[in-house]
């Protein structure tokens, strides 16, 4: 198709996807279940850390931290006793553990008591083109506390080569705008045209039958060639897309 079809086809197919209707079945559901920005924030981070593999065990799995945290992911963080952190020893999601999680919270708590927030750690280094290297500074803020090594491969590094998927949907949750009731918008110091697209296996495939990637890997030079190929689309608003690739990989095995 030409490029104006293509527009035209991604269009329409994000209209569709990015509805409330999508949360159903999308880790999404779980900040969703707070008001207050910095529950949003720190239940979206967390969420979106442990989304790889079934849905339906990422969202088990979300809800559990939430009761973990007491249902107040922000109070939690900046007023828990050390003696609060015995009950994540047993939680896991696949290779994220209980040590791991006990780690988020520290520097949760850092990020929060001396960096100003997540909102403020990821704005402090974004370009005005992108946020890869935003992600790379954060990586590098977040890890400034002792920490286990196994910890690190939980945040990616897009300067390292990484599509960086799961940072990348989290920005897309809480920059972009909350018109159609989906992602939230509450951080206002970014644009949604700084925004690269969750690069995953489903947007992946779909990306190269409509010509928008042609390297095989998806890896962070995939992720390069997918954004400039959005951004084409829509400058303003290019991770709109990420509805449309997704919601035909995954509910209509385009």
């Amino acid at each position: 198709m030409t490029k104006k079809e293509l527009k035209e086809f991604l269009d329409a197919k994000s209209q569709q996807y990015n509805h409330p209707d999508f949360l159903a079945s999308d880790p999404l559901q779980i900040p969703h279940q707070f008001n207050k920005k910095e529950d949003i924030e720190i239940s979206g981070f967390l969420t979106a850390t442990i989304a790889w593999g079934n849905r339906k065990s990422i969202i088990k799995n979300a809800d559990k931290m939430m009761e973990l945290l007491d249902s107040s992911p922000y109070d939690f963080i900046l007023n828990h006793q050390q003696k609060d952190l015995d009950r994540f020893e047993n939680f896991v999601h696949r290779t994220f553990n209980g040590g791991d999680l006990t780690y988020f919270i520290h520097s949760l708590n850092n990020i929060y008591s001396n960096h100003g927030g997540l909102e403020s750690v990821f704005s402090r280094n974004s370009t005005t083109d992108s946020l890869q290297t935003a992600i790379s500074h954060f990586k590098s803020t977040f890890f400034e506390l002792p920490h286990q090594a196994r910890t690190t491969k939980h945040i990616s590094d897009p300067l390292k080569g990484s599509a960086a998927k799961r940072i990348n949907m989290f920005l897309r949750w809480m920059v972009r705008n909350s018109n159609t009731g989906v992602d939230f918008g509450i951080w206002k110091s970014l644009s949604p045209s700084q925004l690269s697209c969750p690069l995953d296996v489903h947007t992946g495939n779909v990306a190269r039958k409509l010509g928008l990637i042609t390297r095989k890997q998806n890896d962070g030079k995939a992720l390069l060639e997918l954004d400039t190929n959005l951004r084409i689309l829509d400058p303003q608003d290019p991770v709109k897309y990420d509805f449309a690739l997704f919601g035909l990989g995954v509910f209509e095995k385009f």
